[in-house]
């Protein structure tokens, strides 16, 4: 509970992962930083040394490409995303102590310093390579700014690494008909010197930090599939042009984006010790420091575990800095059961939000919902609504509702002398022990279990004394001071544990009770014979047609940018999508329905999941389907599609897969796998 001798301060560095520097802040970021937030206003309130520090990610190719869209300077784009990243992050009261860019001196010297330090180690080598150039850019070519026909199933427009058709992988290189989505041109093949990061030379030292506790089991067994299947070097560096720092010793090449982003923590915490000299740099980050005297703390999504887990680890210990503590990874978010979605009004923007509903709504669903996994939490907009009306405003705020209106009218704002149920308290006290250990791990949403149950309690107890009747009374209207005084101190307590979650709504209750300032070395003084300020609303209920407005607004916008994107690779608009077939052609395809027995996750691949099928009469297939940026494997399994039954085996990169399953949309997490009703049945054909 509270800081004891017995319990010394920690010293503790926490971070979250970097937004990167191209555009808005959307719920789906917003639960990291609400997660590590909660963490951190609550270590905080027990008194511990602790800081929380974050940065923009500036740098790469994309940001370059945007400045150049909007006719400004990269700097000017970062700037301004890095303010209006800042200001979302103040309205959701997101309390950093320090936020920085990674396009900073501070961020460059460490960029420079970890390279040389593994350079001059003999971690880093050069390498020739040949990568697809844009001639008219002059450009090398990212996987993701090529697009041409699948080299395997001849599908149009796919990207320079995978076919999101048959989900084929393969090089750039091999792309039929390849265009640059940059400029529209046909690229060539170039030769480059570029720089390698040789991470097998620390497979020993990787197997003993993924066997430590350093990892969440499920993260840990994750990143050991790298292990088995060998490290090979991580390519480092990136030609001109490109934004960035350039590397000291290779004129002309830059450090790729992911050397220099995690170094954005140090520069980061450095520019907070610059600013504050009482704060030891060293401490934290050099190799010889005491590990267990001073905590170091990434929060991330699963999304890139693998860097923060394999590459990261591996670039501290070649440049004689220290590791992580532990690594917090959590799921992504998910609207009403599905990915966001732009089409639906589901992606949706944290300024969006803001315009629309309090920022401590959300805090608090993301809270009831996080535990220390990293299982996907999902934002039932229905269900979102309902519980803050339910738990926030129908049990906690009316708890002061109900009982700050008599202290104030009948008895001058002033509490009683003693409350009249001791016991009351005892059993709201008792709890701060497993509620303080919830916090502490990350159990988010058990410690709001619990807090609620108590919530629930002492409304029972006020239902039970019913001074809404005993103040009718001169006999008895005494005795409503010390049931409300009861009340109220309960409610303090309750503000005390959901501080952490509901920081303005806690400073409001500190106001109304005229009290000192809430944490855990005072969580047990009661308010007696005390004089409180008078209640006014602290939390009102959510509006359903303000959840419209927010699926309105996100809509809106998406049409906007929708209708102004230009066409990419020169494409017109009266094109054919194909070419034409004949009916009979056509005739020829087998469509079968299925149900989707089984869905699992395929290691190693971005795109697809591998689904087995039942076609009635026992008869099974496996299909590999590039759906995973759209649906989870438990989101499948059960349902009914429909599938191309007499498609010829094609032998994938994982495997032999048996058929196609249909799906329409523009791809990645807007793509829709074609549903049927239970009315039909595995094995019918379509017609």
């Amino acid at each position: 509970m509270s800081i004891s001798s017995s319990e010394k301060p920690r010293n503790i560095l926490v971070t979250s992962a970097l937004p990167y520097a191209n555009g808005p802040i959307h719920l789906g970021h917003m639960l990291e930083y609400v997660q590590s937030d909660i963490w951190v206003r609550f270590l905080k309130l027990e008194g511990h040394n602790c800081y929380y520090v974050c940065a923009d990610d500036a740098h790469g190719t994309a940001i370059m490409l945007h400045a150049e869209a909007l006719n400004t300077s990269p700097e000017t784009l970062i700037a301004d995303v890095k303010r209006e990243h800042e200001t979302d992050f103040k309205d959701f009261l997101i309390h950093f102590d320090q936020y920085h860019s990674t396009h900073s001196d501070e961020n460059q010297y460490f960029a420079t310093l970890i390279y040389e330090r593994n350079r001059d180690n003999g971690h880093i080598f050069t390498k020739s390579v040949t990568q697809l150039y844009d001639p008219e850019k002059q450009m090398f070519l990212a996987d993701r700014y090529v697009k041409g026909d699948c080299p395997k199933c001849g599908a149009s427009d796919q990207y320079g690494d995978n076919c999101e058709i048959c989900g084929a992988t393969y090089l750039p290189n091999d792309l039929k008909n390849p265009k640059s989505s940059v400029s529209g041109a046909t690229p060539i093949s170039k030769a480059s010197e570029q720089l390698f990061f040789d991470i097998s030379r620390f497979q020993p030292m990787l197997e003993h930090w993924l066997n430590s506790d350093a990892l969440q089991p499920e993260v840990a067994n994750k990143l050991k599939e790298w292990l088995r299947t060998g490290l090979k070097p991580w390519d480092i560096s990136r030609q001109a042009p490109y934004f960035g720092f350039e590397v000291p010793d290779k004129p002309g090449t830059y450090f790729y984006v992911w050397l220099d982003a995690p170094v954005g923590y140090i520069a980061s915490f450095k520019r907070l010790c610059q600013q504050n000299p009482n704060i030891n740099f060293d401490a934290y980050w050099s190799s010889n420091t005491d590990t267990k005297s001073y905590e170091l703390y990434h929060f991330i999504g699963k999304d890139i575990v693998n860097f923060h887990g394999l590459f990261w680890p591996a670039m501290l210990s070649g440049a004689e800095f220290r590791l992580p503590t532990a690594l917090f990874a959590h799921g992504f978010v998910t609207v009403n059961g599905k990915k966001m979605s732009k089409s639906r009004g589901t992606f949706i923007k944290a300024r969006t939000y803001l315009n629309h509903l309090a920022p401590e709504y959300l805090r608090y669903y993301f809270a009831a919902k996080l535990t220390d996994g990293v299982d996907d939490i999902d934002l039932n907009l229905e269900d979102f609504a309902i519980r803050v009306n339910s738990d926030l405003v129908g049990k906690y705020i009316n708890i002061a509702s109900r009982c700050a209106g008599f202290i104030s009218k009948h008895f001058k704002g002033y509490l009683a002398k003693e409350i009249n149920q001791p016991q009351l308290l005892a059993t709201l006290e008792q709890a701060a022990k497993p509620i303080t250990q919830y916090y502490k791990q990350r159990e988010f949403a058990k410690a709001i279990r619990d807090i609620m149950a108590l919530a629930d309690h002492v409304n029972q107890y006020i239902d039970q004394q019913a001074p809404w009747q005993l103040i009718k009374s001169e006999e008895t209207k005494n005795s409503v001071q010390g049931i409300c005084t009861t009340g109220l101190n309960a409610f303090k307590l309750l503000t005390l544990y959901l501080k952490p979650v509901l920081p303005k709504t806690a400073a409001a209750v500190e106001d109304f009770l005229n009290c000192d300032e809430l944490n855990w070395e005072n969580y047990n003084i009661l308010l007696l014979n005390h004089k409180i300020n008078r209640f006014k609303p602290l939390i009102q209920r959510i509006d359903p047609k303000k959840i419209e407005a927010i699926v309105d607004e996100s809509k809106s916008t998406a049409n906007i940018k929708s209708k102004s994107k230009p066409l990419e690779n020169n494409a017109s608009l009266d094109q054919p999508i194909c070419p034409n077939i004949e009916y009979d052609t056509f005739a020829q395809v087998d469509l079968r329905v299925v149900k989707i027995i089984k869905a699992n996750t395929i290691a190693g691949a971005d795109k697809l999941l591998e689904l087995t099928l039942d076609l009635g009469d026992k008869t099974t297939r496996r299909v590999f389907a590039g759906i995973k940026k759209a649906y989870q494997p438990e989101q499948l399994e059960g349902k009914l599609t429909v599938m191309v039954a007499n498609l010829k085996p094609r032998k994938m990169k994982f495997g032999l897969s048996e058929g196609m399953v249909l799906a329409a949309g523009p791809g990645g997490e807007e793509i829709f796998l074609l549903s049927l009703d239970s009315g039909a049945k595995p094995g019918m054909r379509i017609k």
